[in-house]
């Protein structure tokens, strides 16, 4: 069954006729009608009525759907071919967090500019907060960092790179044994801003337990969040990943209650430029070359 068969029948079904669809179709009418004729005996069915109006038999109204979707489908697949041709220049603003749950940023960023070295990317980092207003004022293309799934909204794409999770942590000189956040709750805590979702994460958490967290120290990042809880300033409630990079030593407790953190995603307009929805499909290739790698190392 010939691709120029069902465009030939969908154009007769849309035009209501053979000759308004060859018009559409930029063809001539008998090769029009000689498309109906070879479907229909390739499908052992008569699929148009031919009378002075020309109308869909039983089998045919049944057939069309299909052929709509069929050729759709097929649309679709044709304009992402066409995407993929035109990532050939452009620029993507990439606007990350500090905190990418183990993510390789880097290397996705540089594997992306050796297959499209005609596409410039920038980067820069900051507070999540502030690059999705930023991204919402198409100041960024992507931002990169915990995003939960209210962002899964019309007119954006969300794409699920990294999982994270709470853990907290305590200076060495502290008690090695923490059963839960109770036993912490009148410590002394490092966080970032109030207006942070690290900040909302602390929160969270101390109002399960009833309690207001004694947020003694306001830093910029996860990492200087570390140096201050190494350094005996407090405890601080942070993501698994910022500790298990190198830096100063601190007491890690994977406590039961704390509320969940949200994964790191890539966010972007649904209707961005090719560059840029290329740049997201990198990162998902990123994220399944990473869990296969993992897999592979667990057999």
């Amino acid at each position: 069954m010939e691709l120029r068969y069902l465009r030939s029948f969908e154009a007769i079904a849309r035009c209501g006729g053979f000759t308004k669809a060859a018009a559409d179709l930029h063809l001539a009418q008998p090769v029009v009608s000689a498309h109906i004729k070879r479907l229909e005996q390739e499908l052992g069915v008569t699929l148009l009525h031919r009378s002075r109006k020309v109308a869909l038999s039983a089998a045919g109204e049944s057939f069309l759907p299909y052929v709509r979707r069929t050729l759709a489908s097929l649309d679709e697949g044709e304009r992402a071919v066409r995407a993929f041709r035109s990532v050939s220049a452009g620029h993507v603003r990439v606007a990350a967090t500090s905190l990418l749950g183990g993510f390789d940023l880097v290397s996705t960023i540089g594997g992306f500019r050796l297959r499209y070295p005609g596409v410039t990317v920038s980067l820069r980092t900051g507070l999540i907060a502030e690059l999705l207003e930023d991204l919402r004022r198409r100041r960024a293309d992507v931002v990169i960092g915990p995003v939960g799934e209210q962002w899964e909204q019309a007119g954006y794409r969300r794409t699920e790179i990294a999982d994270e999770r709470l853990v907290l942590i305590t200076p060495l000189s502290g008690a090695r044994r923490v059963a839960s956040l109770v036993d912490v709750a009148d410590e002394p805590f490092v966080c970032l801003s109030s207006d942070s979702g690290l900040r909302r994460l602390l929160n969270t958490a101390f109002s399960a337990i009833e309690a207001v967290p004694r947020v003694e120290f306001e830093t910029h990042s996860p990492a200087s969040i570390r140096e201050m809880v190494a350094a005996g300033l407090g405890c601080a409630l942070i993501a698994q990943s910022a500790v298990e990079k190198e830096g100063p030593d601190v007491q890690v407790h994977r406590i039961p209650g704390l509320p969940p953190h949200p994964p790191i995603a890539g966010i972007s307009a649904s209707d961005a430029a090719p560059p840029i929805a290329r740049f997201v499909d990198e990162l998902m290739a990123a994220r399944s070359a990473s869990r296969t790698a993992g897999a592979a190392l667990l057999a």
